[in-house]
């Protein structure tokens, strides 16, 4: 016998079996005007007859018609969380307080904190920067550094905050031209992602940085490797202050791309030089070297090619002795980039595979320290400028970034906020419901170019210019003398230590003398480094 206490999972489907008779007996008696009524509930009484034949779905099949709100509630469960369930403070992956943040300044609101801070100043991973009590007025708040050493004859002037790398095609056409024409008004840079230069980079004016990745788009040979020609002609242009070779991101650092043929149109073949028609892969690796001295050959080329602008290269920090390898090739062919870009894993992406965002790639405080010092035991700290990107959206991120050996940083997510950008988070889907990441025509007119560059020009000004207060209040005269004593950090309910302690500037040279003290094993890395191969040497 069935247990007819379990069978009410099936009385949801079994009511409107008999509404469905009871409206259309209605209909046939008393007015058609039940016909409606019979409608939905046939609809229904079909999809539970449906459901309970159908074998992909166990859930549907023991509870048919109900089953439903299920996937429906699951579908909009980002929303409800979003929107009703999580607080100011909850990461994921911005908090709404950093979002409220970019929203009001990018829209010139008042972004002033009644009733004191929310955050929990006394619980482990607090940091807050210390103040003096002679503050300094600064009224100048665009905070610049140049880039490029002695081997760079065109060096550039770069503002301490600007637009990290986002691809035509990752983001809309309107999105990016919002995001250069705003770079163009505020005097700051834009990247623009391994996707190379559009029509739409090139319609707003902005400076830009062009970075070169294992796809080489926008210098791309027919199969697939590094053209030199095409790749003069598109640095030469007079936007591109700055090449930066993509080595890794840090949302998946170490895994390649494709762009699936049915996705590419042709603006994204013209600007990638890439045919329609077919699949467009990024390989996880370089094919234009393989060895570290490779590396820094294949760096003093597009310096060469590109008429002396500043080269350097990005990378989330992986496998330190790699990074170690790097700065020996750049000791032993005295080839040296002009910077160095430090992605952390904290960084984001349109889509990637979920092990490597949250697993793979090292946290951007960790790995910026890391090359930092490095650079600096290898006596070549003051001839490389270095970016920091990870999550940086507010004038407290960019100083403990600074402090910790930054000379600037670059932002990606911050400025997608800015011309409005929602954490949807549904970037891999064509449907970004505000017309940032999309190729949809109709999505994308929602965004104005117009109205949202002003907002991305903004929002960089009101940050630079917080930054500045920040600056004063410290006692500092500009943001680039921060250093890590002007961190504090809780490290428990009672403890606190400065940020000296816990992210050491190492001393010069240090690796370079053999009777130096061993600091954090890294003249045991520096020893199983090697500048002629990547491959570990015991």
């Amino acid at each position: 016998m069935p247990d007819l206490g379990d069978m009410k999972r099936f009385t949801t489907f079994a009511g409107v079996a008999v509404l469905t008779v009871i409206s259309l007996v209605l209909m046939i008696v008393w007015s058609w005007w039940f016909f409606i009524l019979f409608a939905v509930f046939a609809v229904l009484t079909t999809m539970g007859v449906y459901d309970v034949t159908q074998t992909k779905h166990s859930i549907l099949r023991n509870y048919p018609v109900l089953g439903h709100m299920r996937f429906f509630f699951e579908g909009i469960r980002p929303e409800i969380r979003q929107y009703l369930i999580e607080s100011d403070q909850d990461e994921e992956p911005f908090s709404r307080d950093d979002r409220s943040l970019v929203y009001q300044r990018a829209k010139g609101q008042e972004d002033a904190r009644p009733f004191g801070t929310r955050q929990r100043v006394y619980d482990a991973g607090y940091s807050w920067v210390t103040h003096s009590v002679q503050p300094v007025h600064i009224e100048d708040f665009d905070f610049r550094t140049t880039i490029g050493g002695p081997q760079c004859t065109k060096p550039y002037s770069a503002s301490l905050y600007n637009i990290s790398a986002m691809s035509f095609g990752s983001l809309s056409a309107n999105a990016i031209q919002a995001l250069n024409t705003g770079a163009k008004l505020g005097g700051f840079a834009h990247d623009t992602g391994e996707g190379s230069v559009s029509r739409y980079h090139k319609a707003g004016g902005g400076d830009l940085v062009y970075q070169l990745a294992s796809g080489y788009f926008g210098s791309r040979a027919e199969d697939g490797s590094f053209d030199p020609d095409k790749f003069r002609e598109t640095a030469s242009l007079d936007q591109i202050k700055m090449i930066e070779l993509k080595l890794s991101q840090g949302a998946k650092p170490g895994h390649g791309g494709l762009l699936p043929a049915s996705k590419i149109t042709p603006e994204i073949a013209e600007a990638r030089g890439v045919p329609m028609g077919k699949d467009c892969v990024s390989p996880a690796a370089h094919s234009a070297f393989s060895t570290p001295i490779e590396m820094m050959e294949f760096l003093a080329q597009l310096r060469e090619l590109s008429g002396g602008k500043p080269v350097g290269f990005k990378l989330c920090i992986g496998h330190r002795r790699e990074f170690m390898c790097m700065v020996k090739a750049m000791l032993k062919t005295g080839i040296v980039p002009d910077f160095i870009v430090v992605d952390g894993t904290e960084g984001g992406t349109g889509a990637a595979p979920v092990e490597f965002s949250n697993h793979v790639g090292m946290p951007m405080i960790e790995g910026l320290t890391f090359v930092h010092n490095t650079l600096r035991g290898a006596g070549l700290r003051d001839q490389v400028k270095v970016g920091a990107a990870g999550k940086i959206v507010s004038a407290f991120d960019i100083a403990r970034a600074l402090a910790l050996g930054a000379d600037w940083c670059n932002a990606a997510r911050g400025f997608m906020f800015a011309v409005g950008c929602i954490q949807a988070q549904a970037c891999h889907t064509n449907h970004c419901p505000v017309g940032v990441a999309t190729q949809d025509k109709m999505r994308m007119r929602a965004l104005d170019v117009e109205h949202k560059s002003k907002r991305v020009a903004r929002f960089h000004h009101n940050t630079m210019e917080a930054l500045g207060e920040m600056t004063g209040a410290a006692g500092l005269h500009h943001p680039s003398d921060f250093l890590p004593y002007h961190l504090m950090l809780r490290q428990g309910d009672k403890s606190m230590a400065e940020g000296n302690d816990v992210y050491t500037y190492l001393p010069e040279g240090f690796l370079l003398d053999d009777k130096a003290e061993d600091f954090q094993g890294h003249k045991a890395r520096w020893g199983r480094a090697r500048a002629e191969s990547f491959a570990r040497v015991d």
